[in-house]
């Protein structure tokens, strides 16, 4: 709303109130725009906040023109009465004070017009003055001018002046000049209208209805919907003929024409229509709408709504002009209704319109969307049968159809022809040729028509961005180079916004030896931006999978030993983790560290799993430890996820711990996959409880465990002896279809370690129902299981069955098979496993050795065992501690306590 706040009085004026207008020095030259505050209470006069507009000139509403409210408008009624005979006696003038004539000036013209013919009859010399712009000598204005006086005068300073308009206004209205006087209000509601001050003209407007001498009608609401209308102001337009029906206020032709010409430019369909249907229940009849509402329709693709409005100018019975012709013609050839077109054509030249050019172009522009060049040039040469010239429209709208058609010799000759005979292309045009140009690998065509855009004033980085992406469409981007010669060329190298756009084409489609020349080349100089631009083309190509090319860029960037840029350094050190060089990125991490540059979460995280990629976790625990001292470094959820799995595999049950809990506090979010990774990655480093309550709340969010949540939880009920919670868990994982044969060996081991044979070899049964193979892991639990039971026909059937699945052992299974025939003493069968071990080249491992030690002591073969000690040495496997531990105790159970001694004071010495 404009700044104009009018507390505009609804009462009738009684001129009888005011004391003020007896008193003329009250409006000398420095006359306030607000008046007294005994005014304000008496609401006699209007207090009003004035701002400078341009001014804007208001003519005479014609009866169809949608640019101008009516023909009985305000300027009918406000022609000046000074130029009456009985008003210039009143009213004639020797004078303007301090006026400063300008030639061709309209506001001189309109004082020479109404008072210059006067000027030498005396009284009126000091009526208006002049202080850069026309106004009032209130000192000189009798309170009992005639009211057609008054409205002479404000006439006058509303075409000069908005804001000594106004305040004559309020002058009128302190001196009861205001009864009645309709001409008046609507003088100001032109002011207030270009000020757009809509608060105070819906005063004027409230104050008009109110006053018994004053009738609103479609002259008023057409006053202030013209100053929409001219600035585009759709809802306060809609909303002044919203208040035009409420006060039953009939709208006239200018009216219905000015909104739909408003709604037409805004493409307003609903607000359109409802006007639309109000003129045709009015029974009135204005050609412009009927032309708008079909504009809209058709630019908006409601092609059946445009052709029904057709059909009600037939109905309603209107004498179609030029415009409603063109708008039809144009309705039937956007949707390709050609021959409805054609032949409405014929209708309007029978109709006695003399042929125009807007309507055959308006048919060669239907034809070439249908690509039917063939219509479109018979249409062309009608033009000149009807004594016509093609104009500029006409030779684009060829050049189009012949373009969308893929005829670039047509669409080539037509182009010619159009600057021959000195017409312009549109930027279309242009857009068509290249296009074309390149398709056909017209390289000289190319660079024609990039000089005629540059002709045009088409910005560089605008041309560049349609060549290259015409030339990518075209599959002959490796042509750009060539086309980019001379001075083209030479503004790219100056240029950094069209440096980076072609550099960016380039690397994107391989080129990069040409986007390394320009970048060598390059003429202007802006570190930062260069960055920038070398990360983006190094980002491109790991994007696209072209490692090579990025390597080769960054081989070539500008050397800054001193402080390298972050963030294309970590880049390319995910880049070379990506290609296996794991010593160039590390490299490159040590150059960061060394240069003192404070590494952001970002790169800590690139760093870590670059060091996770090359199996360097102790190094990656290292980058931790310095992260963790960077107070200010706040992981994110994908750096924590990271944290815990490298934990994890380093068997870091602590840090687990202490991370696990650090998490809980910092109040991050949740998601699935920091659900499962959490339980996955603290199985062993956190309470039963615990884990069972995050598993719990997983559940109770909805998040969905994935299979090796199901197999760790399965493996941390099971190991706690929480077989209800097995069962119950295995349900579940089962009822989602997530058991696998994981799961199975998991519950069969749980079964087997707790000696619960019967639950063991019935899970075993149900793994193979369920298409399982009984797996190696199985094998082993079902051994170790019956083992320890003392079941050894047992144990010899699943050995049997086991050497009958093809199923091979591992060391594993032949230590569980030592252990076993150890405890009992039977040393030969475990001489002959020792020797099948061999001859499966597996060799012994270190629990072998270990397992064999203990079976030896049991079976009083003391010397074996501290034999073994020295083979395992031979074959490179040091002795922990479990080896000397066991060897100690074979000698203590063979009486042998000074040998333990020696090996007990042994392992003090190495630290054991």
């Amino acid at each position: 709303m404009g700044s104009l706040q009018l507390p505009i009085s609804l009462d009738p004026i009684d001129s009888k109130k005011f004391i003020f207008c007896g008193n003329p020095s009250q409006f000398s030259d420095q006359f306030p725009i607000f008046f007294v505050t005994s005014y304000i209470r008496s609401r006699a006069c209007l207090p009003t906040s004035l701002i400078r507009l341009k001014h804007i000139k208001v003519y005479p509403f014609g009866t169809e023109s949608p640019s101008a409210p009516d023909s009985n408008h305000v300027e009918d009624n406000t022609v000046s009465p000074l130029d009456d005979e009985s008003v210039r006696g009143e009213l004639s003038v020797k004078g303007v004070k301090g006026r400063v004539e300008k030639k061709g000036s309209r506001r001189d013209l309109g004082l020479r017009w109404g008072f210059r013919r006067n000027l030498s009859k005396p009284g009126w010399e000091d009526l208006f003055v002049y202080n850069n712009e026309l106004d009032v000598n209130y000192s000189s204005v009798d309170p009992d001018l005639s009211l057609k006086n008054c409205n002479a005068i404000l006439n006058r300073l509303e075409r000069s002046s908005d804001s000594n308009a106004l305040r004559f206004f309020e002058w009128m209205r302190c001196n009861g000049k205001l009864e009645g006087n309709l001409t008046a209000y609507r003088l100001i509601l032109r002011v207030l209208g270009r000020r757009e001050d809509w608060d105070a003209a819906e005063m004027i407007i409230r104050e008009v209805s109110l006053d018994s001498g004053c009738q609103l009608n479609f002259q008023v609401f057409n006053t202030v919907i013209y100053s929409c209308s001219k600035k585009g102001l759709v809802e306060l337009g809609t909303k002044w003929f919203r208040r035009m029906l409420e006060h039953s206020v009939q709208p006239n032709v200018a009216t219905f024409g000015m909104l739909l010409g408003l709604y037409q430019k805004g493409r307003n369909v609903e607000e359109a229509e409802f006007a639309f249907s109000k003129m045709r229940s009015f029974g009135i009849v204005c050609q412009s709408a009927y032309s708008s509402m079909i504009t809209i329709y058709t630019r908006l693709g409601l092609y059946e709504k445009a052709e029904k409005v057709i059909g009600f100018l037939r109905a309603d019975k209107v004498v179609l002009n030029m415009e409603n012709w063109l708008v039809i013609l144009n309705a039937y050839s956007q949707q390709g209704k050609l021959e409805r077109a054609e032949e409405g054509l014929v209708s309007m030249l029978e109709a006695g319109f003399s042929p125009n050019i807007v309507a055959y172009n308006t048919l060669i522009t239907g034809y070439g969307k249908t690509s039917n060049m063939e219509a479109a040039e018979q249409v062309f040469q009608r033009i000149h049968h009807v004594g016509l010239e093609p104009d500029e429209t006409t030779y684009r709208s060829m050049i189009e159809g012949w373009g969308r058609a893929d005829n670039y010799g047509k669409a080539e000759w037509y182009y010619g022809e159009l600057c021959r005979l000195g017409f312009k292309p549109n930027s279309s045009n242009l857009y068509r040729l290249i296009n074309l140009q390149a398709k056909y690998g017209d390289a000289e065509g190319a660079i024609r028509t990039l000089d005629d855009m540059l002709e045009m004033g088409c910005q560089h980085s605008s041309i560049l961005s349609t060549l290259l992406q015409t030339y990518e469409r075209a599959g002959r981007i490796e042509k750009v180079p060539l086309i980019l010669n001379r001075s083209f060329y030479q503004h790219v190298l100056v240029d950094q916004t069209s440096c980076s756009i072609v550099a960016m084409a380039y690397v994107k489609h391989g080129l990069v030896d040409d986007a390394i020349n320009i970048l060598g080349n390059k003429r202007w100089k802006d570190p930062v931006f260069e960055d920038n631009l070398y990360h983006l083309l190094i980002l491109s190509c790991k994007e696209l999978g072209h490692l090579n090319n990025a390597v080769k860029i960054f081989a070539q960037m500008p050397v800054l030993e001193d402080k390298p840029n972050l963030h294309i350094m970590c880049t390319m050190i995910d880049i070379y983790s990506v290609m296996g060089q794991f010593t160039e990125a590390e490299k490159l991490y040590l150059k960061l560290k060394s240069s003192g540059i404070a590494l952001d979460m970002i790169a800590f995280s690139i760093v870590v799993r670059m060091y996770v990629k090359a199996g360097s976790l102790k190094e990656a625990c290292t980058v931790l430890e310095t992260m963790d001292k960077q107070k200010d470094i706040v992981p994110d959820i994908y750096l924590v996820r990271d944290m815990l799995r490298i934990y994890q595999k380093c068997g870091m049950q602590d840090k687990l711990a202490d991370l696990y809990y650090r998490i809980l506090k910092s109040g991050v979010t949740w998601d699935q996959e920091m659900y499962n990774c959490v339980i996955n990655c603290c199985a062993r480093a956190l309470p039963v409880d615990e884990l069972s309550r995050i598993f719990d709340e997983m559940i109770q969010h909805g998040f969905s465990p994935n299979t090796v949540t199901f197999n760790v939880m399965l493996d941390v009920y099971g190991k706690a002896k929480l077989f209800n919670k097995v069962k119950k868990l295995f349900w579940m994982a089962k009822m989602q279809g997530l058991v696998d044969e994981i799961s199975y060996n998991t519950i069969i081991a749980a079964y087997g370690q707790n000696k619960d044979l019967k639950n063991m070899s019935s899970t075993v049964q149900e793994m193979q129902l369920e298409g399982f193979s009984v797996s190696l892991e199985a094998y082993n639990s079902m051994l170790d299981a019956y083992g320890k039971k003392g079941q050894m026909e047992n144990f010899r059937n699943v050995l049997k069955r086991m050497k009958g699945s093809s199923c091979a052992s591992d060391h594993y299974t032949y230590n569980i098979i030592i252990n076993i025939y150890g405890e009992k003493g039977w040393i030969d069968e475990v001489a002959a496993v020792l020797k099948e071990i061999k001859e499966n080249g597996l060799g012994p491992d270190l629990c072998s050795y270990n397992t064999l030690i203990k079976a030896y002591g049991i079976a009083g073969m003391t010397e074996d065992a501290v034999g073994l000690i020295k083979e395992m040495r031979g074959n490179g496997i040091e002795p922990d501690k479990i080896t000397y531990d066991n060897l100690i105790n074979a000698l203590r159970r063979n009486d042998m306590f000074l040998e333990a001694v020696k090996w007990s004071l042994w392992m003090k010495q190495m630290g054991l």
